[in-house]
């Protein structure tokens, strides 16, 4: 039992590495074939149906690629499916979701100081929030709206915009700007399992049977296949997002992730430009690089939410435990020189990772990382540059596996 917050930690790296891994295998993919089908040539002589044509070189050979817009005369033998990157991304997200968020929803996704709801409550709202982003854009997407590709990115635009804020007061910062993440990842995951690959089993079933497919389906998976592909840069932004709190802990989070999908639309515009072969959009790199600069300004506003620090739930019984005080004592002397409100070492301007042991309430409701950094393991402080001795991290040990 003392052994298992390090075996839920070997389980949340197992699974992080595992979502990375398939997420890097689906934006490759949709990388590779947005960049073909906007370099496809068209030419005298294609076979019948066929749209265009590339001729493309990797690996020291030759490849052929031919798109037909809505399918070839006959069905092919061998036929390959891209979907299951799209499938294990949104699993492995969804499980990293659950082990850490849903797991830790105490320590990383309530903030009593914006919403003050039992864990239940507030993983139940997340479990809403991601559906309720679906059906809201896939009832936009069919809706008259979805005729016109400007109006429609508008209005989802303005949906994310109501998102972001609202998810800043739901949760706390870090878990707010990923959940926007899972929120965007969710519509993109469901784009392929819910649009994208039933129109082509319907085109592929047509074929089999002898009629001539809808050119519609094509037409509709291709609009989805758009929307994901200006949505995944950020996407990946987000999902980073937990690691920089000047991205998510401070009082503009939301508008920092906000322009961060603008900074997304503005990069994919440029590529899938000289892609097309339409041109060279530099100036794109100028909107993308003064938005950054805007982001950074953001940063650097004071967070409003601050409010007194209090024990959370569960987190008492390692304020009781008979060895709290000496292991207090060898946080502020040993850690909270960087992990405080001001931190007072040089060239340490805010708490790492927002991450502040500068009060009881503060020490206990990082107990488990404590023990996880500077107890189990040497990560904290790097370079062991405070001098923790070995009798201080072996009572750190001792405190949390007692009170555990």
């Amino acid at each position: 039992m003392n052994d298992f917050a390090l075996w839920w930690d070997w389980l949340a790296f197992g699974v992080r590495w595992l979502h990375v891994i398939t997420a890097i295998a689906w934006i490759g993919s949709s990388f590779y074939f947005i960049a073909l089908d906007l370099g496809l040539h068209k030419r005298p002589g294609l076979p019948d149906g066929a749209y265009g044509e590339e001729w493309q070189v990797h690996g020291g050979g030759f490849y052929h690629v031919q798109k037909y817009l809505v399918a070839p005369a006959q069905m092919p033998e061998h036929l390959t499916w891209f979907k299951w990157e799209a499938y294990t991304t949104w699993m492995t997200g969804f499980a990293l979701l659950a082990v850490v968020y849903y797991a830790g929803a105490e320590l990383y996704l309530i903030d009593p100081n914006v919403l003050d709801v039992s864990a239940p409550v507030a993983i139940g709202i997340s479990l809403a929030s991601l559906a309720f982003g679906w059906i809201v854009y896939d009832l936009l997407c069919r809706s008259p709206l979805g005729m016109n590709d400007t109006r429609l990115m508008l209005v989802l635009f303005v949906v994310l915009v109501f998102m972001a804020w609202g998810y800043t007061q739901l949760f706390t910062g870090r878990a707010a700007l990923l959940h926007l993440g899972a929120f965007t990842a969710t519509i993109m995951s469901a784009n392929v399992f819910m649009v994208i690959i039933p129109n082509q089993k319907i085109v592929v079933a047509d074929l089999i049977a002898g009629r001539k497919p809808d050119p519609k389906y094509g037409r509709i998976a291709k609009t989805r296949s758009l929307h994901n592909n200006y949505l995944t840069l950020p996407v990946v932004f987000l999902m980073l997002s937990n690691h920089y709190p000047l991205a998510f802990a401070t009082e503009f989070n939301w508008v920092i992730a906000i322009l961060v999908f603008l900074m997304g639309v503005s990069i994919r515009h440029y590529f899938n430009t000289v892609h097309a072969r339409k041109g060279n959009p530099t100036w794109t790199w100028l909107v993308t690089a003064i938005l950054f600069i805007l982001v950074m300004w953001l940063s650097t506003v004071p967070k409003v939410l601050t409010g007194e620090d209090r024990v959370s739930a569960g987190a008492e019984r390692f304020v009781a435990s008979v060895h709290f005080e000496p292991v207090r004592d060898t946080i502020l002397g040993r850690c909270s020189m960087c992990h405080a409100a001001e931190p007072f070492w040089d060239g340490v301007y805010q708490a790492p990772k927002n991450v502040r042991l500068d009060t009881d309430a503060a020490i206990a409701n990082h107990a488990r990382e404590i023990y996880l950094q500077a107890g189990r393991s040497h990560a904290m402080p790097p370079g062991n540059l405070t001098g923790v001795t070995p009798e201080e991290r072996a009572l750190i040990v001792a405190w949390f596996e007692e009170a555990r």
